[in-house]
């Protein structure tokens, strides 16, 4: 079954740094919803609800259902301020999707086969280069993310994004900008091998050190 978000918005009129404060205080997210060939409209969100929504990573990738009064409308999330160090969503900013006009979004990838890749059996190491990729689509072709499989890779291997299999309709945008921009996505390498050299004293130190010794107890009184 797909899945689906939906936030509960109210329109707000007031603004300004103080109005913002007391929205969070009361629980609630200041939001700005904008595009598809309409003005921008100021809005407030739950707070809570949106916690529970940013739990699932498809949150990021995936057309929103924000329901203001009786309507709805299909958006995106394109941007999202946090606390600097408390759970709080300070602001988020939304965008209206037409199924007619094409996204650009970031994406994320899942690798898949890394338990079994013969790289990692011969106990490489794997390296995510990306985690994410931009791409450009219709929102009816929007995926969730994008699958990579890493399932035969040994080690010195690598994927680049002309190798990822992307679904139909589905275009990735730096690949677009041509030559040059055939970025590695991930790659198996040896684990480096540290040779510990074992310290040895220098030649003649100990044989030196007692010579010293013996010539600084010469002409010393027994008495």
């Amino acid at each position: 079954m797909a899945i689906s978000f939906e936030l509960n918005a109210e329109p707000r009129t007031d603004t300004g740094k103080g109005a913002s404060r007391r929205l969070r205080h009361a629980g609630r997210v200041p939001a700005i919803i904008y595009g598809g060939g309409k003005d921008p409209e100021a809005l407030t969100l739950l707070h809570n609800e949106v916690l529970r929504n940013l739990e699932h990573e498809a949150f990021y990738s995936h057309i929103l259902t924000v329901r203001t009064g009786g309507s709805e409308t299909r958006a995106v999330l394109r941007d999202m301020q946090r606390h600097p160090s408390r759970p709080v969503i300070m602001h988020m900013d939304l965008m209206r999707v037409s199924e007619s006009e094409t996204l650009r979004m970031n994406v994320p990838l899942h690798f898949i086969g890394e338990e079994v890749a013969p790289g990692v059996k011969q106990s490489g190491i794997v390296s995510h280069e990306l985690t994410e990729v931009m791409i450009e689509c219709l929102p009816k072709d929007l995926p969730e993310f994008i699958g990579v499989d890493i399932s035969a890779m040994n080690i010195g291997d690598a994927r680049h994004l002309s190798d990822l299999q992307v679904p139909e309709g589905v275009t990735l945008v730096e690949l677009e900008r041509g030559e040059g921009h055939d970025l590695a996505v991930v790659s198996i390498h040896a684990q480096r091998v540290v040779e510990e050299v074992e310290e040895t004293p220098a030649e003649g130190g100990a044989e030196a050190a007692g010579g010293e010794a013996a010539e600084s107890g010469e002409g010393e009184d027994t008495d």
